[in-house]
């Protein structure tokens, strides 16, 4: 069962350019696949030449057709200087953006298995993609996405491609490579794709997959117990946040969390007590990559952001951090956010996002950033509902995470008594907790 509801934690808890080419792509003499037999394709744009690579493996390994989608007004330097407003990133910040595309696949009806790749642009396919796929009547083509990234997954830019096409595209999986993948990686994933050197169709019908459910950012799935965050990451709907906990309790309620299946942890700079919770998850025997690890810059720290997204990571002794959030609005928090943005494009921090932001801060903040903050986490709870801010903010595409859901600052004990909540504790026999949570 799934729905759109906020998002709360217990306690004090509820992508980028890649690759653009420093000279614009010259358009194809002849953009149309003139093979009659062939009924692979493998359509690609890339700007630096790493998605052409892997294009180019994948071709060779499938016997396939390229065809690489150019634009048909080329792509400047200016246009692809990052973070500085250029066509770029006015593109990616309109979902309703369509550049042209130079030529076209003239037979694309003979093709039942397109393979098609992109460059992660602020965490989505660049909308040059969504050109190529409104361009074609795909009814009935399985598609299989590949993207190029540093850091980020396919994840939500498959999603919202899948969404673009008709119910009755096969959409397969897709997989993400990093700058430095090597045509050994790209075989192992042909291979793992078990693709027959017969007819395609054939291997697709035998198959058998189950229909696939495809996932909305925003979305809670109550059986893995995650929502799916706008920078294609999965994150648990439920965690333990550390806010006033020593050292010491830190280490004990971690513990008992991970052990319990917990899998999300909250900190901050200002709780002091990012050391024990990296300690604390280094002497798990959960593998680091199932653990959510979410902390906070202070305003105190927005002029040295860079040095204290390192200084954060030092303390923790983790390679990278799942997402780290600003604190609280202050003076230099645009700045701040860029810096926080450069440290997911250099792979230090997976998602990024705000605390203690609403709609009016929202509306002067969101503008002056690239990409869109995965969450906000704000005071949430019965008697804090934000009933106004929680539909705007994830009308924005943005999952909501609420603190202090059972109350907080000397009210939980009010809370967990309240005369509504009781009764519905009594009517279907759960914890006042619970009937909160939910």
């Amino acid at each position: 069962m799934k729905q759109m509801i906020p998002f709360v934690l217990l306690s004090c808890v509820i992508a980028v350019l890649a690759g653009c080419r420093s000279e614009a792509a010259e358009p194809s003499t002849d953009s149309s696949i003139d093979s009659e037999s062939n009924n692979i394709l493998v359509a690609y744009f890339s700007c630096t030449g790493t998605t052409e690579q892997i294009a180019g493996w994948i071709a060779d390994e499938t016997g396939a057709d390229s065809y690489e989608i150019v634009p048909e007004v080329p792509y400047t330097e200016e246009d692809l200087a990052y973070y500085t407003g250029g066509r770029a990133d006015q593109e990616q910040a309109d979902s309703s953006a369509r550049p042209t595309i130079s030529g076209s696949v003239e037979n694309m009806e003979q093709y039942d298995v397109i393979f098609l790749g992109y460059p992660i642009w602020h965490g989505q396919a660049p909308r040059i993609i969504s050109s190529f796929l409104e361009s074609y009547d795909l009814s009935d083509v399985t598609i299989i996405p590949f993207c190029t990234s540093h850091s980020s997954g396919i994840g939500s830019s498959a999603e919202n491609l899948y969404d673009l096409c008709s119910d009755t595209v096969t959409w397969m999986e897709g997989q993400r490579f990093s700058g430095d993948a090597a045509e050994s990686d790209v075989a192992d994933w042909i291979d793992s794709l078990e693709l027959p050197e017969s007819e395609v169709v054939e291997w697709v019908d035998s198959l058998e997959l189950p229909e696939r459910e495809v996932r909305t950012v925003g979305e809670f799935d109550f059986e893995t117990k995650t929502v799916l965050l706008n920078s294609g990451y999965e994150m648990p709907i439920m965690g333990l946040g550390t806010y006033s906990l020593t050292d010491e309790e830190c280490a004990v309620f971690i513990a008992a969390l991970l052990e319990a299946g917990g899998r999300l942890i909250d900190t901050a700079y200002m709780y002091g007590n990012e050391a024990a919770v990296g300690q604390a998850i280094r002497d798990s025997d959960v593998p680091r990559e199932e653990i959510f690890v979410i902390t906070k810059l202070y305003p105190n720290q927005f002029d040295y952001a860079v040095e204290a997204i390192d200084e954060a990571l030092e303390k923790m002794g983790l390679d990278y951090i799942d997402m780290i959030l600003l604190h609280h609005p202050g003076d230099g928090d645009v700045e701040a956010y860029l810096a926080l943005e450069q440290a997911v494009t250099d792979g230090k921090v997976h998602s990024i996002g705000l605390s203690n932001w609403y709609i009016e801060e929202l509306e002067e903040f969101l503008p002056q950033v690239n990409i869109t903050p995965a969450l906000v986490q704000n005071e949430i709870h019965p008697y804090y509902q934000e009933n106004d801010v929680i539909p705007y903010i994830q009308s924005l595409g943005i999952v909501v995470q609420g603190w202090y859901p059972l109350g907080g600052r000397g009210h939980t004990a009010e809370l967990l008594g309240d005369e509504t909540i009781s009764a519905i504790v009594e009517a279907h026999g759960v914890s006042s907790a619970q009937v909160i949570l939910r």
